[in-house]
This record gives C-alpha cells, sequence and structure tokens, in this order.
C-alpha cells in the first residue's frame, strides 16, 4: 500500500492497515517550499502491521541523507546519531512548527502547550 502525504493533505482518504505500506511525502515542508524558505525535505517511511520498520529523510539544501532503521539506529549520511544524553531541560533549546491546522479548539490546545513550555527556563 501507499500513503501520499500531499493527496492526504488535498482531501483524499487514507487509513493505514497491517498490510506493508509506503507512506511518502515529496515535498516535506510545503509551507517552507512555498514561502521559498530553503528547508524542504523528501521524506519516506515504510510500515508493517501499523509498526514503523525504517525511515529516509532527505534534506536537499543540506544534501544530507538520514537513515533509521527499527533496532538498528539512525545515520546521516551514513554516520551514525546519538542523543547527546543532557537531561536538564532548562539546557535545551525548543524548536517548534505550530502545524497547519486553525480550528479553534486546535490552536487552543497548542498554544496551551506552548505556555506550559516556555514558563520553563529554557534557552530559547
Amino acid at each position: 500500500s501507499f500513503i501520499g502525504e500531499e493527496s492526504v493533505a488535498a482531501g483524499a482518504g487514507s487509513i493505514l492497515t497491517d498490510n506493508p505500506t509506503w507512506i511518502i511525502d515529496p515535498v516535506d515542508g510545503t509551507t517552507n517550499f512555498v514561502h521559498r524558505f530553503p528547508f524542504v525535505a523528501v521524506s519516506i517511511g515504510f510500515v508493517v502491521n501499523k509498526k514503523i520498520e525504517f525511515g529516509i529523510v532527505y534534506s536537499c539544501v543540506e544534501d544530507k541523507m538520514y537513515t533509521a532503521r527499527k533496532g538498528k539506529g539512525a545515520f546521516c549520511n551514513g554516520q551514525k546519531l546519538q542523543v547527546s544524553g543532557q537531561e536538564d531541560i532548562t539546557k535545551s533549546l525548543l524548536v517548534t512548527e505550530l502545524g497547519s491546522n486553525r480550528d479553534p479548539e486546535t490552536i487552543k490546545i497548542v498554544l496551551s502547550n506552548m505556555e506550559r513550555l516556555l514558563s520553563i527556563p529554557i534557552h530559547g
């Protein structure tokens, strides 16, 4: 099976089943692309029994290929990635994208979550 983000965003229905399924977003960062903000990627995932098996993200501007496979780790251009080990949230940098849903209830939830995060003394 195939699920394409652009067709779903355009209103086409999609149901994730237990079948092996490719999930593809050929222009991940559509809003960035439309506004000529240069951070756009091609994202591909493969799911079996509703569980992700592997994913690939190609960051076009950076010319970086991110890959990850269940139980095998994550890589950037073949180099293994790992988390920083930082456990103190006050030393973190918050980066977010608010999404495109402008439903008033969704906006209320998103802003409430942001307010809680921003009340923590984080770097930015």
